[in-house]
């Protein structure tokens, strides 16, 4: 089931709303850039490389509604319509690696038209798209020979299908290594404030028919002290060219646990998400978010904080490479020094 798909009556890009998950399963046609711009803004499609192929597929749509009658012109208009998609969100770079590899694919077999122009935006998001899924693929056949038959595995946020156009990131080494027969058990962060680990990554297990529980975000360690745990798996939004590893809130904390407790901790991603321009994790930005998302939980309909309660709300946070045991990508399992073995992998990863 792929989270993201062109669709031709629309035309429209028709996506899986994450936000109805796991009550009910939902599709949503956007059909207009737009609307991209906002579903990528309120969460209604998430994950970085899924962002990433619903912005590509976006500029088709801001391709087909332009009126240009000249290539400078439409030009203009997809440079507009790729602005607005940037701003959506800030951290995960596959949003402008995407934009930007689709048009500069476009842009260099210099179409004869307007018309091929708009005809070539579709045919490279939807090459993209499938690209993302052959690399989530190898990415989860490199990553299952570092699980063993038995293991138990902490996984935070959600990294699977829904947020990698389809098979998965993190999740897809978990998947990888179940349909190679091994029996696993994933305890599932819960993965405050958006609740993605108990909400999505527990749906996909349970599609899968693969043992999991849902722990608190704070319960990670206590497992992990207590022997229980074998890795602990994550994924990323945006990876410096040092290793650093931006990803969902929480992340470091989990990295700071696995590495007192000696359990392995890994990062898994297609090269899309390696940024070699940003030299390492203090150079990434992160995204804050509403502070709504942090206050208006409920538990029995009764809100968790008090009337006029402040929050802060920061979407990411880094991990430093120090705390890494290995990144995985559709190259390989890369160890440190990831300076170099990020450079090399990126380019054997990404596509031309």
């Amino acid at each position: 089931m792929r989270a993201v798909e062109w669709n031709p009556a629309g035309p429209a890009v028709r996506v899986i709303d994450q936000r109805r998950l796991p009550s009910s399963v939902e599709h949503v046609d956007l059909s207009s850039v737009q609307d991209v711009a906002q579903a990528i803004a309120a969460m209604t499609v998430r994950g970085a490389p899924t962002i990433g192929a619903v912005a590509a597929f976006g500029l088709a749509l801001a391709a087909h509604a332009s009126d240009a009658s000249s290539l400078p012109a439409l030009w203009d208009d997809i440079a507009r319509a790729t602005r607005l998609l940037q701003s959506a969100r800030p951290t995960a770079i596959n949003l402008a690696w995407a934009l930007d590899h689709v048009t500069r694919q476009v842009t260099q077999s210099q179409p004869a038209s307007v018309a091929a122009a708009k005809a070539s935006l579709l045919a490279e998001a939807q090459r993209l798209a499938d690209d993302e899924v052959a690399r989530n693929r190898k990415i989860g056949q490199h990553g299952a020979a570092l699980l063993a038959d038995g293991d138990t595995v902490i996984h935070h946020c959600h990294t699977g299908g829904l947020a990698a156009v389809d098979y998965g990131t993190a999740l897809g080494i978990i998947r990888a290594a179940h349909e190679q027969g091994k029996r696993l058990h994933v305890l599932v962060d819960e993965t405050r404030p958006r609740l993605q680990g108990a909400r999505l990554t527990a749906w996909e297990l349970q599609q899968l028919g693969i043992s999991h529980e849902i722990i608190t975000d704070g319960a990670a360690g206590h497992f992990m002290r207590r022997g229980e745990v074998h890795a602990a798996l994550v994924g990323a939004d945006r990876v410096a060219a040092n290793g650093d590893v931006a990803n969902k809130i929480g992340t470091y904390m989990l990295a700071l646990a696995a590495s007192a407790n000696h359990v392995p901790f890994y990062s898994a991603f297609p090269t899309s998400t390696v940024d070699l321009e940003c030299p390492d994790g203090a150079s990434i930005p992160i995204e804050e978010r509403p502070a709504d998302e942090v206050l208006h939980l409920s538990i029995d309909g009764q809100p968790i904080a008090p009337a006029g309660s402040r929050a802060r709300n920061p979407a990411f946070d880094v991990t430093p490479h120090e705390l890494i045991t290995a990144l995985v990508t559709e190259a390989g399992v890369l160890r440190p020094p990831f300076g170099p073995a990020l450079r090399q992998a990126t380019l054997e990863g990404m596509p031309a």
